[in-house]
């Protein structure tokens, strides 16, 4: 073993934690998901693991994505490491009834078949606390509409990555707007041909550059609404 090696069972809660910031920085899946076992193993809820240990790391990972400090493959590393300790948090988040940041349903337009910024998205939404309903690619509008009404999120996601599927998010919306149940919900867009002034002309809420502006986005939005809806003191 080398000197310098870490055992993380040897490490008390505070360094554990900071460990784990590390390692999801780095991209350790195993380190992750023996680190979260052991928080749960000394007491930690499932919910203070997800919210000290992995939705702080992940905001380290994502305040670095957004500054060019990190790239796409390292941030997609840190993800995976993520989604490992996600992969065993989540079944005790459910039945502890653990608040949640918010839920989105995110998925790439119809007619186009690219997935890498909108599975990044995603795997940063999950890192920051929400649920996350992923519809995969080439989605028609009536897929979108489907999982709206089955999911009640609070967020549509929609990415495009071609100039020619990307008119096909005013469709999506437009179609929201005659079924009476677009100011229900937050709309997303992003992609490498957008920009703000086509997110604002097809009549969405905000245009996201990428991963990192995305989860901000959310949260601000998500805030808001929640604030909308309290009642009055």
């Amino acid at each position: 073993m080398a000197e310098d090696e870490i055992i993380l069972s040897e490490l008390p809660d505070d360094e554990l934690v900071l460990q784990m910031h590390d390692d999801l920085y780095d991209g350790l899946r195993p380190e992750i998901e023996e680190a979260v076992t052991l928080l749960l193993d000394r007491g930690w809820s499932p919910y203070r693991v997800l919210t000290e240990a992995l939705v702080s790391g992940m905001t380290i990972v994502g305040n670095d994505f957004r500054d060019g400090i990190l790239f796409v493959p390292e941030v997609l590393l840190a993800a995976n490491a993520m989604k490992g300790g996600m992969a065993i948090l989540k079944p005790l988040l459910v039945e502890t009834g653990a608040p949640r940041m918010g839920k989105m349903v995110i998925g790439t337009v119809k007619g186009d078949i690219h997935d890498i910024g909108k599975n990044l998205v995603a795997m940063m939404m999950e890192g920051a606390g929400f649920e996350v309903v992923d519809l995969g690619i080439n989605n028609a509008v009536e897929k979108y509409l489907d999982a709206l009404a089955r999911e009640r999120p609070d967020i549509l996601g929609m990415s495009a990555l071609l100039t020619t599927t990307m008119p096909y998010m005013k469709v999506v919306i437009d179609t929201m707007k005659a079924e009476g149940i677009r100011d229900d919900y937050i709309v997303l867009v992003g992609g490498a041909p957008l920009n703000e002034d086509f997110g604002r002309a097809i009549g969405a809420d905000a245009y996201c550059r990428d991963a990192a502006v995305a989860v901000e986005t959310a949260r601000a939005f998500v805030a808001r609404k929640h604030n909308q809806i309290a009642p009055s003191p």
